[in-house]
């Protein structure tokens, strides 16, 4: 797997930490939670992030054909 991919998986597993973090912390009580709205959210904006690092690249992985010796 090449940098640009390890790099933007990495971040959308963050993205999805965040998100169900912020849903979560969002409701009053632990029994409120609703975990289907949490785990959907969460995918969401893991498939969001993804799909934003194909489209506008990352700054942490070079794109193709550019030096990486700075790694």
């Amino acid at each position: 797997m090449n940098k640009f991919w390890k790099s933007a998986i990495n971040r959308s597993i963050r993205t999805i930490a965040q998100t169900a973090l912020a849903t979560i912390g969002s409701a009053a009580l632990l029994e409120s939670v609703n975990w289907r709205v949490v785990v959907s959210a969460s995918i969401l904006a893991g498939i969001l992030s993804l799909l934003t690092s194909i489209a506008t690249g990352l700054p942490e992985a070079p794109k193709e054909g550019e030096d990486d010796s700075n790694s």
